[in-house]
């Protein structure tokens, strides 16, 4: 396997090919695109028209290129699904299949069953055959059809797996775990000389994969808290209480900043910001004062509480109902947020996430993962992803638009 030499510029993410693609892509596009056309990764500039940020740095657009690096007819192709389910894993896997099989001419497509478990032989997971006949329904169910799995796999293992099912393009769907997990089967694959190509592809409803704004699934949890949620609002006003409803998230308050926002929340607590329960009873017991008849907080998963204590929400309902007296009650929505089909945005997400990962792999442009910039499909080098998590910035536009509402974020409130 040769490599290309670094070609990482100051203003530009690298990007690292098994060798240079010589065969005439089998894509019929009418339009191809151009390397040399570039996305941003921050498009601000200021009043000189000088970009805001000190080290400027840009990403290559999502398309077909004219010269693919792989034969189709000699090619072998991968897929497996990682860690908690995320609505449009399936969508990922017919458009990842229906862009090989149609686009590409790739006919021998296998889906790995139960996650990372399934390259590995003491599991005894057969192969899934994948063919547009198999997978052209897949996108009306949620879940994952391959299944998955959580925990470490040996990386030597896998790789020798890899190796065995003579598999040349692999595509990994998951969540940052995974996505660190892809970056060791890669160098592993590197340092043994392979001519195995490996891309990442980003799911999370928490939203807290490192170099993408959006993954799939979050868009589809976003709208079934937002239900739950607007279904809070009538309990709460007809008994006038108080109602707390805790989010996933782990350590990242994107899903519950926007279905608090979304859903009318009046108190949303983020683990970003940190909160003041003096600060939150004070506001609750200001809105009862003015004769609001009840308040919704929203609170997610991993804000600081006592170890002790069994939930988020437990914590904070128990507080609120001491310091204010006022009946709380609370809600944990759990899993359900994983649960059923996506929704339409997320299933073009996923469309777009399968279909470029399939373009990136036909260039042997290897150890990436797909992302969405600024609205654009693109990649980044999953050296820049591992061991990193995207959390909610202090100044978020949605934060600034929340006190504006006089929403209490839980840190400092206005009476």
């Amino acid at each position: 396997m040769q490599l290309n030499g670094p070609v990482e510029k100051r203003s530009m993410y690298t990007i690292r090919n098994l060798g240079q693609p010589t065969i005439p892509s089998p894509v019929q596009a009418s339009v191809f695109i151009d390397d040399g056309r570039r996305i941003l990764e921050n498009p601000y500039i200021d009043a000189e028209n000088r970009p805001v940020a000190a080290d400027q740095r840009s990403l290559e657009i999502a398309g077909p290129r004219k010269v693919i690096y792989f034969d189709p007819s000699k090619t072998k192709a991968a897929i497996v699904t990682c860690g908690g389910l995320s609505p449009g894993i399936n969508d990922v896997i017919r458009a990842v299949v229906m862009e090989l099989y149609y686009g590409y001419g790739v006919k021998n497509i296998s889906g790995i069953r139960y996650g990372f478990q399934g390259l590995i032989p003491s599991y005894g997971h057969p192969l899934m055959e994948l063919t547009p006949d198999v997978v052209k329904d897949f996108h009306l169910d949620g879940g994952s059809k391959l299944a998955s799995s959580r925990g470490s796999q040996d990386i030597g293992e896998m790789v020798d797996s890899l190796r065995r099912l003579n598999i040349n393009l692999f595509f990994c769907i998951g969540g940052d775990g995974t996505m660190k997990a892809v970056q060791l089967i890669a160098e592993e694959i590197e340092r043994r000389n392979l001519d195995i190509s490996v891309v990442g592809i980003p799911k999370t409803i928490d939203n807290d994969v490192f170099g993408t704004d959006f993954t799939f699934g979050f868009d589809s949890a976003v709208n079934i808290a937002t239900d739950a949620i607007d279904r809070l609002h009538t309990t709460a006003n007809s008994h006038k209480r108080i109602m707390v409803i805790e989010l996933m998230g782990h350590t990242a308050g994107w899903l519950t900043l926007y279905a608090g926002m979304a859903g009318g929340g009046d108190v949303i607590l983020l683990p970003e910001l940190g909160y003041d329960m003096k600060v939150v009873n004070r506001y609750l017991r200001d809105r009862a004062y003015k004769k609001k008849p009840y308040s919704i907080v929203v609170v997610a998963e991993g804000i600081e509480k006592p170890k002790e204590e069994a939930s988020a929400a437990a914590y904070v309902a128990k507080i609120i109902e001491k310091g204010t007296h006022i009946e709380t009650r609370t809600t944990i929505l759990g899993y359900v947020q994983r649960g059923g089909s996506p929704s339409p945005m997320d299933r073009i997400l996923a469309t777009r996430f399968g279909s470029h990962a399939v373009q990136l792999i036909a260039e042997e442009k290897f150890g990436r993962m797909v992302t969405n910039v600024n609205g654009q499909t693109s990649s980044i080098p999953l050296k820049e992803v591992a061991g990193k998590l995207n959390l909610v910035p202090k100044d978020h536009s949605l934060i600034r638009k929340a006190r504006a509402l006089d929403i209490c974020m839980g840190d400092f409130c206005e009476f």
